[in-house]
């Protein structure tokens, strides 16, 4: 790696004391399961994603990533930049099960695990020394036992704090470790472009470019009444982690915020029965994950991106809690007729179930035919026969008439 802070650190074991908290990420998570199954690519620029319409790419290999490729890049223009790439339709549910199969390598070190996406997590190793070793020999063993176990790499970043651990993994990809002393985070932070810091996105870096902060330290040494004057509150919270100041502990559980689906159309659409008929379809792939994660939603938000890019979003405070596509669907339409006639064709569509809370013993106003409970019983049923023969097994009919759309990739993070 040719880092000087992970040298002394890998040198001097004192120098990992306080740094409990490890940022594990997959390398090249996607591509890299693809390979188990086709090693004659290995060595290769390998794209996986739909060649489809207006796909992108959900992940590239090193190789391709050397002519510029990227993950959520257009495939359009990931295959000019790279056309001898080989391009793999993606295939979910093989990477949701090796996630799995990473997530208990993790569990089987410490009980402390935050799992961030199908192919990152926090760890807190602060229990774990005294039966493993110190924080890099534990960093080792992760990465050891992946590669061993499940044929695939992974990326380990440690530090005192989850911020930084996280940004370790960034710098020591792929296929590294990186510990970062305590006593030398700030040292370290100073030296980054202030794009490092969570936070600060391309809109953020241009206005403080405009006063001349392009790094962590220009920012560090930039007084925080003038940032939150400039940012408001987030002037404040990158202040403090350009100081290395981050609180936050490894939360083993974390509860979804929300779950929701997305899809953009091959062509802009115009047509309102078609919007409806993706909105229904929508609604189904939302509540079935609902029932499957055992919640139930209290809003119902639909997102719009018209064909210029522009994207608006509503949403509806349901009258009960709700886990049934029928209700999820009817709210959505409301939110849709309020918008009233759309000044362009739309190119994407979401739905998303907000405010989540168990549905489990919970309480549920019906009506006076029962019609509510008629429908969750039915996509109950549903959702048996589609866990045994697949997610497309069995459709309302409304669905069986086929729209040319594209499922955009499956969010990183809930």
């Amino acid at each position: 790696m040719g880092n000087g802070l992970a040298e002394q650190a890998q040198g001097n074991s004192g120098s990992s004391a306080n740094c409990n908290i490890m940022h594990v990420d997959m390398d090249a998570f996607f591509v890299s399961v693809e390979l188990l199954e086709r090693p004659e690519l290995r060595g290769r620029c390998v794209i996986v994603g739909s060649e489809s319409g207006r796909a992108v790419v959900l992940s590239a290999s090193y190789e391709a990533r050397r002519f510029g490729v990227r993950s959520a890049m257009p495939m359009a223009r990931a295959r000019r930049l790279c056309p001898q790439a080989v391009v793999i339709e993606p295939n979910q549910a093989k990477y949701r099960a090796m996630s799995a199969r990473v997530m208990e390598v993790f569990r089987n070190l410490t009980p402390q695990v935050e799992q961030l996406s199908v192919d990152e997590a926090f760890l807190d190793i602060s229990g774990s020394q005294r039966r493993l070793g110190d924080p890099l020999q534990i960093g080792a063993l992760v990465r050891g036992t992946i590669r061993d176990q499940l044929g695939i790499t992974a990326t380990v970043g440690i530090a005192a704090t989850k911020f930084v651990a996280k940004i370790a993994s960034t710098q020591a990809k792929p296929d590294g470790l990186l510990l970062i002393p305590q006593d030398r985070t700030v040292e370290f932070l100073h030296t980054l472009p202030v794009g490092a810091l969570w936070g600060v996105g391309a809109k953020t870096r241009e206005t403080l470019a405009r006063l001349g902060i392009r790094t962590v330290a220009d920012l560090a040494h930039t007084p925080p009444s003038a940032l939150h004057k400039l940012l408001g509150a987030a002037g404040d919270h990158v202040h403090r982690l350009a100081w290395g100041i981050d609180d936050r502990a490894v939360t083993p559980e974390r509860i979804e915020k929300s779950i929701g689906a997305e899809e953009t159309f091959d062509d802009d659409v115009a047509d309102t029965g078609q919007l409806r008929r993706e909105l229904l379809r929508l609604a189904h792939r939302t509540a079935s994950r609902l029932r499957a994660s055992g919640m139930q939603c209290r809003t119902v938000a639909m997102k719009l991106r018209y064909a210029d890019f522009t994207t608006i979003n509503r949403s509806r405070r349901l009258p009960e809690p709700a886990d049934s596509a029928q209700q999820l669907y009817a709210a959505a339409l409301q939110l849709l007729e309020a918008l009233g006639p759309r000044p362009q064709r739309v190119r994407l569509v979401g739905l998303r179930a907000e405010q989540l809370e168990p549905s489990d013993g919970a309480g549920r106003q019906l009506t006076f035919d029962g019609s509510e409970d008629q429908w969750r019983s039915a996509e109950q049923a549903l959702d048996k026969v589609n866990r045994k023969y697949g997610d497309a097994g069995v459709l309302p009919a409304a669905l069986l008439k086929t729209s040319g759309r594209r499922p955009d990739p499956p969010e990183a993070t809930p």
